[in-house]
């Protein structure tokens, strides 16, 4: 089996009242998804901040401390999404969460499946607002290939999908598919997600998938304002749509888009395609001048 059905969130940053409130609402989401025939579940950047709204005023207003705070619920938010993913038959890479690892502030997302949790992204580049203002780190140089029955897929976080280096290498290991979990407040944002996920789905001859979170959240000083849209991108080539944009979903909107992607037609235009992007990508040495990008394999 090539093909996959992928569900990609517009998710709004939700106000909760307990931790039992947000399992609930997480819930209905991935119910929502399933309940369309979604096999994979691509949730946004930073939609586990709504989380803070559990919190009182005081952490709600701290955004360097809420890191911590939510570091400390890290175990109880993974074991909901392992066990909704294996209620539901679903792989779910959950919202990214700020995590502590030996003392580096990192953002991840976890991946769950049937089998439980399948392994995690960190992100590589940071923004302005996540180094100077909240202390968010570049995570160590380690890329994960996940493998699915249908094909093999990656994550770039946001504006790590805006560089070609994570997506090459994901590719060069065997992906297909790069899925970007984005979190941004601007149309200009939001707009540069996206143009890196069409030119990293042109270089490699792949599938992209952006989901990212919408609406205000203004009790949030980390996520207070939203703007987004999902959208499933592949190569313009043969086979494949003509601008290479499957599907976007209005901006602003709550819910998810579906798609239907065949990785049969991924193979093709690497092998066959009316230019081989990939191949001659492959020729390039892209890097890191000081660390060294490594990648492992994850089933999932």
């Amino acid at each position: 089996m090539q093909q996959v059905t992928i569900a990609a969130a517009q998710y709004p940053i939700t106000e909760h009242a307990d931790f039992a409130s947000w399992q609930r609402h997480t819930e209905r989401w991935i119910a929502d998804a399933a309940a369309q025939g979604a096999q994979l579940l691509l949730f946004p950047e930073y939609g586990a901040m709504e989380l803070v709204s559990i919190f009182g005023q005081e952490i709600r207003n701290d955004i360097r401390r809420q890191v911590y705070e939510l570091d400390a619920l890290k175990a109880d938010f993974c074991a909901a999404f392992e066990v909704l993913s294996r209620k539901y038959g679903v792989t779910i890479v959950a919202p990214s969460i700020p995590v502590i690892e030996e003392g580096r502030k990192l953002n991840r997302a976890f991946v769950f499946s049937a089998n439980g949790l399948a392994g995690y992204q960190d992100k590589f580049f940071m923004t302005r607002f996540e180094h100077e203002r909240w202390g968010v780190e570049s995570a160590p140089k380690q890329l994960t290939v996940f493998e699915a029955s249908w094909g093999k897929f990656g994550i770039q976080i946001c504006y790590d999908v805006e560089f070609p280096l994570g997506a090459q290498k994901l590719c060069e290991a065997g992906a297909g598919l790069i899925l970007a979990p984005s979190c941004t407040e601007t149309i200009r944002g939001a707009t540069r997600v996206h143009v890196g996920a069409r030119a990293r789905a042109l270089e490699n001859q792949a599938f992209t998938v952006v989901s990212q979170t919408v609406g205000d959240a203004l009790w949030s000083p980390a996520v207070d304002i939203n703007y987004g849209f999902a959208g499933f991108y592949t190569t313009p080539d043969k086979g494949m749509p003509e601008e290479g944009i499957i599907a976007t979903m209005p901006a602003q909107q709550e819910g998810w888009l579906l798609r239907d992607l065949d990785f049969a037609l991924i193979d093709e235009v690497r092998r066959d395609g009316h230019v081989f992007n990939f191949k001659d990508q492959s020729r390039l040495a892209i890097g890191l001048a000081s660390e060294e990008v490594s990648v492992i394999h994850r089933p999932v």
